[in-house]
């Protein structure tokens, strides 16, 4: 199925790359499968994470989970965060392991390489320390 939804409106999805099929990791699938079991909307039209006020057949608004991301980050006392935080956390995640570009722009469903480049992702200070150190022992090898 591709569907897309923006402000409670369901459409089909913007790009070519968001209508592409994709693999899930296991693990994150058997969660997946196991949240489907217990919910109560789980027909094949169904959201995932189904809104009981739409019957399940929209998912929980942008600012209901908004509005729930902000109170468990108060909760955990992590400061202010934002649902796009996460898509920042995974390409830095996939740049630390050291995931080709290319893959990641595949990974984040980017039409254009410089969303993926310049848009997302910053380097870890670990890895930042090592990739300097490597740099650093190329200096010292040519003099």
């Amino acid at each position: 199925m591709e569907r897309g939804i923006v402000e409670q409106n369901v459409d089909d999805v913007k790009t070519d790359d968001s209508r592409r099929t994709f693999t899930l990791a296991p693990e994150l699938l058997s969660v997946l499968e196991k949240w489907c079991q217990v919910s109560s909307f789980s027909a094949a039209d169904d959201w995932i994470f189904a809104s009981p006020l739409k019957i399940g057949k929209l998912p929980y608004s942008y600012t209901g989970f908004w509005r729930e991301l902000k109170r468990a980050a108060a909760v955990a006392k992590i400061g202010d965060l934002a649902t796009h935080a996460f898509r920042h956390t995974y390409r830095t995640w996939l740049d630390s392991i050291r995931t080709p570009i290319g893959v990641q722009q595949r990974l984040m469903r980017h039409a254009d390489i410089r969303t993926t480049m310049n848009q997302y992702g910053s380097a870890l200070s670990a890895d930042m320390q090592q990739a300097q150190g490597k740099v650093i022992q190329l200096v010292f090898k040519s003099a």
